[in-house]
């Protein structure tokens, strides 16, 4: 069995103590988790930029504002899952 235990405190992190939970974007409620590739490698940046489009947020349209916040979640990301790039399957909940 995968050790999702990780996954588990980034999500805590990002979502509950961060914000970045998703949001309703055009119509249709979106989550980080929604962008996940069947297969592969992810990279923080890409986790990262997920995050924002679950959420409806363009960072580009105001990078200053927006780059503490993606340097944060970044760290985040790195702190939890031990590497700025990790294997998909160890992104997900623990009891699905």
């Amino acid at each position: 069995m995968t050790d999702r235990d990780p996954f588990d405190a980034l999500m805590h992190e990002v979502c509950v103590e961060r914000g970045w939970c998703g949001s309703v974007v055009d119509d249709r409620p979106m989550h980080v988790t929604d962008f996940l590739p069947a297969n592969g490698s992810v990279t923080a940046d890409q986790f990262v930029g997920w995050l924002f489009a679950a959420d409806g947020v363009d960072p580009n349209d105001d990078l200053p504002k927006w780059q503490p916040h993606i340097d944060a979640l970044r760290g985040s990301f790195i702190r939890h899952m031990g590497s700025p790039s990790v294997d998909v399957e160890r992104l997900g909940w623990l009891n699905s």
